[in-house]
This record gives C-alpha cells, structure tokens and sequence, in this order.
C-alpha cells in the first residue's frame, strides 16, 4: 500500500498544481523525485510532525490541497492537538495518510503502534476515514479524497486481504446467508480472516473500508438480531455508530478488534494478529461463543 500511495502521490503533484505534501522524514527518500519536480509543494520539515500539521494547515489556508504523511502515531497521536487546532478549529481540511497501522512496525516496539488511532479521530468533527483492505484499493481512495473537501484520514497497512474490493464505502455483501442470519461487518483487511472464520456458519458479511462516515443505512438493511463488528484497530472503535443505527431495534453486538492491554511484545504483524484474536482461528472462537445460543439446533 506505501509504494501505491508514493506513485500516486507523485502523480497527483505532476498533475494537480493544487496538490501539496508535507512529511517528517518518512518517505522522503521515495519523494526525493516529486520534491526534484515541484520543490514548492513537497515539504519535508524534519521529525516534527506537530510542525508538520501546522505547516499543512498553513498551505490549506492559502487554498493548496495538503496531503500529510508518517506512521499512524506520530501523524495521530503525536500532533493530534495541532489536528485540532490548525485544521478543525481554522476550518481548513488536509489528507492524512499513515503506515504502520495498529502494529505492523512491532519490531521497532511500542512506539511505531497506534491501534487507537482512528478512534482518536473519531473525536474530531466530520472526517472521513479509509482503513483500504488492499493496494488495489488505494490509488482510486487517494485521489477522491484529494478531490473533496474536508479532511480524510487513509491508514495504510502492510496486511492486505486476496483482492481489493473498491466500491465508495457503502457495506458490500461478500457472503450472503439469508434474511435474519447473524451479520459481520469486517474493515478493510480483516476481511479474509473474517471469511475463513465463518466459512460453515451461516452468517451474512460484509465488507467497508470507510468506517467513517460509517453506512448506517446499509447496516440497517442487512442487520438482523446479531451484529459483529471486526476492526483492524482499537475494539470497540465503531461500536457506537452501529449501536446509533440500531438503536430502534432489539440487537446484541460483538465489537472485535485490537485490545487495549499492552502486550509488551516484539514479534511480526501476523504474531499480533494472532495475539489479538484477529486471525481466523481467534475470529472463530469470539463469534462461536457470540452466536453459540443461536448455532443450536431447534429442538437441541
């Protein structure tokens, strides 16, 4: 997803004068051509990331279209005052773009993980958040969230799922199990594991790399009695938009994700995965336990 993100950046600034991009440091030697291009609108500031952000918002104001980028907690959680501050409350927008996701830099230690990033943004005022489940997928994300207003947050991560699924957002049926059947909604490159965990199971999923604006209409048409939320980042991160959009309704509801204990570990991203219960043996487990009153046989 990087290398995706790097070529379409570079060709965004060839293309689009509008276009700008601020880094601390990451990426700069892949941005070294771009910034050969168009070194009025490729920005490296150093490793400092507040300043970052602030810069990105100063180009808003002038009318530039700011995309800023680093790992999830330094981009997130580093400068989440100066997101605040000189992008929500001066009314100016910018596209975030992370790597790193919740751990994929687990080898580096605590501080390359942010698996509370998106809910961090979450308490800022009507962004947009793509979590992409494939590199496929990010390319046609980049460029529309250039494109629009406001600010966007893409969050970048080495796991992928098989093939990209693209769509705008809206929940997209890849396993049907029929009216009334349990529904898992899994985000971006959970998707696979999702699957494979519920393979014999009778339960509808569905897929959405845009957990914000979340697609409450569709949950609302697929949703029976039984939800299970599964997110590549903190649990529970999207619990309250699925609980607003049921709240006329009678359901109960699974949030998976990652956990807020500090695992205190190194180890790779799919090590994580498993520690987190979000591989598909783990993803088994939590949902045979949810749904094991339902699973039984009438009668039985």
């Amino acid at each position: 997803m990087r290398e995706t993100f790097i070529d379409t950046t570079s060709a965004l600034l060839a293309e689009d004068p509008r276009t700008a991009l601020v880094l601390a440091d990451i990426s700069a030697a892949a941005f070294a051509p771009a910034a050969g291009e168009h070194p009025d609108r490729v920005l490296n500031v150093g490793i400092r990331e507040q300043l970052m952000v602030g810069v990105a918002g100063g180009l808003a104001l002038t009318g530039l279209r700011p995309i800023v980028h680093s790992y999830a907690p330094f981009l997130v959680e580093r400068a989440y005052e100066q997101l605040k501050l000189d992008l929500d409350h001066q009314g100016v927008g910018a596209v975030l773009v992370s790597v790193g996701a919740s751990y994929d830099r687990a080898a580096a230690g605590r501080t390359h993980l942010s698996p509370a990033d998106v809910a961090l943004i979450d308490t800022l005022h009507d962004w947009t958040v793509h979590v992409p489940g494939h590199p496929g997928e990010v390319p046609a994300l980049l460029r529309a969230a250039v494109a629009a207003e406001g600010s966007a947050y893409l969050r970048l991560s080495v796991l992928h799922n098989d093939r990209p699924r693209g769509g705008d957002g809206a929940l997209q049926v890849v396993r049907d199990a029929g009216p009334g059947a349990p529904l898992l909604v899994a985000v971006g490159p959970v998707l696979d594991a999702a699957l494979a965990a519920v393979a014999d199971l009778a339960v509808t999923v569905a897929y959405t790399h845009r957990p914000r604006p979340f697609d409450g209409a569709g949950l609302r048409a697929l949703a029976g009695t039984e939800v299970i939320l599964v997110e590549p980042y903190l649990a529970g991160t999207s619990s309250r938009v699925v609980s607003a959009a049921l709240a006329d309704r009678p359901h109960r509801l699974l949030a998976l994700g990652v956990g807020r204990a500090e695992l205190r570990r190194y180890g790779s991203p799919e090590d994580h995965t498993g520690w987190h219960g979000l591989d598909a043996a783990g993803l088994r487990r939590s949902v045979s336990r949810f749904l094991e009153p339902a699973l039984v046989p009438a009668g039985g």
